[in-house]
């Protein structure tokens, strides 16, 4: 007699996918576009960080989250999904974001790297040794620097004391965590606006976890203001 089959309880091999949230206005650029479409170095910003993440074979589904009404995107690129479900924050996007990685096939169990469009400087390596860090890692974590500035607090536009930089980390994306984590620390602070989360790191500590800090690269910075755009330019053509 002949063996019943063994039912599949579990998710035998979990894989990594990219998110990118892309749904932002870019208001502090001053662009008169959303600052991921800003094209820098021959092409729009987001292409940039897109090329660097689909250049990784470990990574299975990449998503970009942008708003329902965007109109900037003509077609899907290749290796790309395209979520029109934008929320009106990262979180929300993020959240929402997340659904649509399920739609597309990937698993609970399997890993996210969440990425900031506007850190288009990324490069592969640094991405790999997040994945590296945190593959058998039972929380995740996120690309990170230790603060090496003097950090203020600030009153009425005046130093209201100095703060203690030590053990003070300046957070940077990709952030890797498991999807349905993610998913359930969102939705945890959904009711309340997603209130005080403003990275997924942030998000996975209200769950009262401790994610890994794995050490970044003081080029992954944030395209926010438009002196950025200059540097960012000069960081892309120095590499080709």
């Amino acid at each position: 007699m002949a063996d019943a089959p063994t039912e599949l309880t579990s998710h035998a091999a979990p894989r990594c996918h990219a998110l990118l949230p892309c749904a932002g206005t870019g208001t502090r650029a001053g662009t008169e576009l959303p600052k991921q479409y800003q094209p820098i170095a021959g092409q729009p910003m987001v292409m940039h960080t897109l090329a660097a993440l689909r250049s990784l074979p470990r990574i299975g589904l990449c998503v970009v989250v942008i708003a329902p009404e965007d109109a900037w995107w003509s077609s899907q690129p290749i290796g790309t999904v395209l979520a029109r479900c934008g929320g009106a924050t990262r979180a929300e996007s993020v959240f929402n974001g997340l659904h649509a990685l399920l739609d597309e096939g990937a698993h609970p169990d399997d890993w996210v790297l969440v990425h900031d469009a506007a850190r288009c400087l990324v490069t592969g390596e640094q991405v790999e040794a997040l994945m590296d860090a945190c593959w058998g890692d039972q929380v995740g974590g996120l690309l990170a620097l230790p603060l090496p500035d003097t950090l203020k607090s600030e009153e009425g536009g005046r130093v209201s004391a100095t703060v203690e930089r030590s053990h003070k980390w300046l957070a940077q994306t990709p952030q890797m965590f498991r999807l349905g984590a993610l998913r359930a620390a969102l939705a945890a602070t959904r009711e309340q606006g997603f209130a005080g989360v403003t990275d997924e790191a942030s998000a996975m500590e209200r769950a009262g976890e401790s994610p890994l800090l794995v050490r970044g690269s003081a080029q992954n910075f944030k395209v926010t203001y438009p002196e950025d755009f200059a540097l960012a330019e000069a960081v892309l053509r120095s590499r080709s």
